[in-house]
């Protein structure tokens, strides 16, 4: 046998490895080094730490000149060795290999082996996995792959199952299939058959190769030779959920539980705490095996091919109602010390299946926590972020605050996952404070997603001073902001007086301090603009009132980014309508004969606001002209197009054609308050009582709800007219409407409102503001008007059906 091998090796090895780089033989047919050394020992005294003792393992020497980079010392150590004086003992052996497995070191490996062969020093199994781990390691696969078969094809090796399935999972954690199939025809050839190390590995590759029919035949495969223990169970469940096959997962998990509770069921942790299947793992022939031997060979019961009932079921998966096993055993076996093992790995799975729920499955999840709950399972911090992934996302804001109350009851230390999705949910519920006391409890991110969450909560909050501590907080944690980050940067931080006051020279001079910081910290990140972000750039510098820096970033836009798609249709709109707002008409033709040009097709919102240009310039003739081309564009005209369409006859004095094109709309399209705030606006400037309400009993039909701009037009239309008391009790009615629902309050919310309307303090209005500012604008509007009505002396009336001006408003749509 030795002989066999010690030519093998060299005649095999010559053609993966170049021969300059393996150490030449000598005289004493033994490796010799390149520098010059009597023997080894020599070298260790002088060498080894400084002139230490010989009495150290020589194993251990080698290990510590590979280290040092001294491989010429090695190869001499290693080379001078007497097996006959007991110099080199098996843990010397093994302790060098390992090092070369783990470096990897496949050419130091082959010495080795070499220099074993010489001396002939029996070779292991655990050798020869160990030589074929530094093979395989080290980036020789071939010849890794060449020696197990040459050691499948040699007689006097008798297993080698071991060895086949570290390749088998060497090539899933690869993620290659080529050399997968040469193992399985070579396991094939040599009669090999699997044991569970060896489904293990093909799992891993189904999985990765998201081949689900695959990872069910090995399922069944397994179960008709094994009694599948936990730990088999947990790696199904879990390549079950990495397929999205939430029904399989499930079903295995119950079928896990049940197996679990079974008397007899134990696991072990080993040396090293790693959680083990006691029971024997005996390697199943092959059908090749069994076809040779013949069917007399093998007696029935020698190997299990039959399945279990509840095995059989967690197969074939026939019952598709998802539920929990009835816990007709005794759960309390569980309490076992002996059983933690096993209800540690019990609460992973749950926490698998947990996971997989993913948005939609709520109600599963909670039967899955409830269950645990009944095992003795206490949910660990990874089962509540399993379980906030799952069901936050499909809650309302209340069942999130109320989850949290119950993880900090049970004092649970959340991990940053969980404390991340918390705080998207409470960001978007736009509850700053405890989005930001989440945020701080963070540690450690690298995604920028739940900071970019609290970012739009600040800006749709118009906070944008709530924004600075979070900002100053990503950097502390060195998480790289994306495009979304800047793009919510120059909506929070690229106006100062917008919405409520026009830009001034001040004003402008600090946004352009401020986008040219955010520009430049864009260029320092790596960060190119999208579509998105010169979005909220042009707007930013629209609602300014700096229209000739918009311009000048459109074209800079134009010229450098075209190539990226960063200007699509509605950044062009954006620039259209502050054109449009800033009466800059001409120009905002200019821009729409220039998007036609470069072939970028106008949407309908194009169209509208390029109507509503027309107003400017009370072109009639134009507006006709759009339309017309928006129909043949494919854009029937809807609500926002009549809006427009009615400011431009309204901008000409044409009010009654305005009327007349209400109707229509009416009749075409889905109205808005909108449509009639534009006639009620015009009505308002010239005094028309008439038109006023008018308008306002086609609201009540179309059952269009009143805004604040409404009571506004409708209010100074009749103070202008003199008509003091009406004005006071239409500003009621509609502000009650504003309120309301087909006009009805409820008592509960009568109470509340009285409270706030008619209470003394001198901060009533901002505790008002305050109160309801971002959750209704509507009801703040309102409960204002109301108050200033009790100021003037008029009683609240919660009911407006009730009021004379009302009844005569719909008495006279009777009429």
């Amino acid at each position: 046998m030795h002989r066999i091998i010690s030519r093998w090796p060299i005649r095999l090895f010559s053609e993966g490895f170049s021969g300059s780089t393996l150490p030449k033989r000598g005289k004493n047919n033994g490796l010799v080094a390149a520098e010059s050394f009597q023997t080894a020992s020599d070298w260790t005294v002088n060498f080894v730490s400084g002139g230490e003792s010989t009495s150290k393992p020589i194993g251990q020497q080698v290990v510590n000149a590979l280290q040092l980079g001294h491989r010429n010392q090695a190869s001499s150590l290693l080379s001078e060795f007497d097996a006959a004086s007991h110099m080199m003992n098996a843990e010397d052996i093994v302790s060098i290999l390992e090092y070369c497995a783990k470096t990897p070191d496949p050419l130091f490996v082959m010495q080795t082996w070499r220099v074993l062969q010489e001396k002939e020093i029996t070779l292991t199994r655990h050798y020869y996995l160990l030589i074929v781990r530094a093979l395989f390691n080290g980036g020789h696969i071939e010849e890794a792959i060449r020696l197990v078969k040459f050691l499948g094809e040699n007689h006097h090796v008798s297993f080698i199952l071991p060895v086949y399935n570290f390749l088998l999972s060497a090539c899933a954690k690869m993620k290659d299939v080529m050399y997968r199939d040469q193992c399985l025809n070579l396991m094939d050839k040599h009669l090999l058959g699997k044991n569970e190390h060896t489904y293990t590995a093909l799992l891993k590759l189904a999985v990765w190769e998201k081949n689900l029919l695959a990872v069910h035949e090995i399922l069944r495969e397994q179960c008709k030779y094994y009694n599948l223990n936990i730990i088999s169970l947990r790696k199904f469940i879990r390549s079950f959920t990495e397929l999205n096959d939430l029904e399989s997962a499930y079903k295995t998990l119950q079928y896990m539980v049940s197996v679990a509770l079974k008397e007899g069921t134990y696991l072990r942790r080993t040396m090293l705490g790693k959680i083990i299947c006691p029971n024997l793992d005996i390697p199943i022939p092959s059908a090749t095996v069994t076809s040779i031997l013949g069917s007399d060979s093998l007696q029935d019961g020698d190997f299990r091919t039959n399945i279990s009932d509840d095995c059989e079921e967690m197969i074939t998966n026939t019952n598709k109602d998802l539920q929990c096993i009835p816990l007709n055993l005794d759960a309390s076996t569980l309490n076992n010390p002996e059983k933690g093992p096993i209800k540690k790995v019990l609460r992973w799975s749950f926490n698998d299946v947990i996971r997989a729920c993913g948005r939609g499955n709520a109600e599963l999840v909670g039967k899955l926590i409830m269950q645990m709950q009944n095992l003795g399972l206490e949910p660990s911090p990874w089962t509540y972020d399993c379980f906030v992934r799952a069901v936050i996302p499909g809650r309302n804001f209340r069942d999130t605050v109320e989850l949290l109350k119950i993880m900090e009851e049970k004092e649970v230390k959340l991990y940053d996952s969980t404390l991340l999705i918390l705080s998207i949910s409470f960001s978007k519920a736009l509850n700053l404070d405890s989005a930001e006391s989440l945020l701080n409890q963070i540690t450690r991110s690298s995604h920028p997603h739940s900071y970019n969450a609290f970012l739009a909560a600040c800006d749709k909050m118009e906070q944008p001073e709530r924004a600075i501590p979070m900002l100053a907080k990503m950097r502390d944690l060195k998480i790289k902001p994306n495009i979304r980050t800047y793009a919510l940067l120059f909506s929070l931080f690229g106006n100062v007086n917008a919405p409520y006051e026009k830009g001034n020279l001040f004003s402008q001079a600090i946004v352009t301090q401020r986008i040219n910081a955010i520009q430049a910290d864009m260029l320092e990140n790596g960060v190119q603009h999208n579509k998105s972000s010169m979005f909220y750039l042009l707007n930013a510098l629209g609602s300014e009132g700096m229209v000739q820096e918009m311009m000048r970033h459109l074209y800079w836009a134009e010229e450098h980014l075209s190539a990226l798609n960063c200007l699509n249709v509605g950044v062009y709109n954006i620039v259209l309508h502050w054109l449009n707002e800033s009466n800059e008409t001409y120009k905002a033709f200019e821009i729409f004969k220039n998007m036609k040009l470069c072939g970028l097709r106008p949407d309908a919102s194009t169209y509208n606001i390029m109507v509503d240009c027309c107003g400017n310039i009370r072109c009639l003739k134009s507006a006709r002209a759009l339309v017309s081309l928006m129909v043949r564009d494919g854009f029937p005209p809807q609500t926002p197009t009549y809006t427009a369409f009615i400011k431009v006859l309204l901008r000409c004095n044409a009010l009654d054609e305005a009327l007349n094109l209400l109707d229509q709309a009416l009749s075409e399209a889905k109205p808005d308050v909108l449509l009639f705030n534009t006639i009620l606006l015009k009505a308002s400037a010239q005094k028309r009582i008439d038109v006023i309400e008018h308008v306002l009993k086609v609201m009540q039909r179309e059952k269009i709800r009143p805004d604040p701009s409404t009571c506004s037009y409708v209010f100074n239309a009749y103070v202008e007219r003199g008509f003091f008391g009406t004005a006071v009790e239409a500003l009621q009615v509609l502000s009650i409407q504003m309120i309301s629902k087909d006009n009805y309050v409820s008592t509960k919310r009568i109470k509340i409102y009285e409270d706030l309307i008619l209470s003394e303090e001198p901060d009533a209005e901002m505790k008002i503001i305050q109160k309801f500012n971002h959750s209704n604008i509507e009801l703040v509007a309102a409960l204002l008007n109301l108050r200033w009505c009790s100021f003037v002396g008029a009683s609240i009336s919660w009911v407006p059906d009730q009021s004379p001006w009302a009844e005569r408003l719909r008495d006279t749509d009777d009429r």
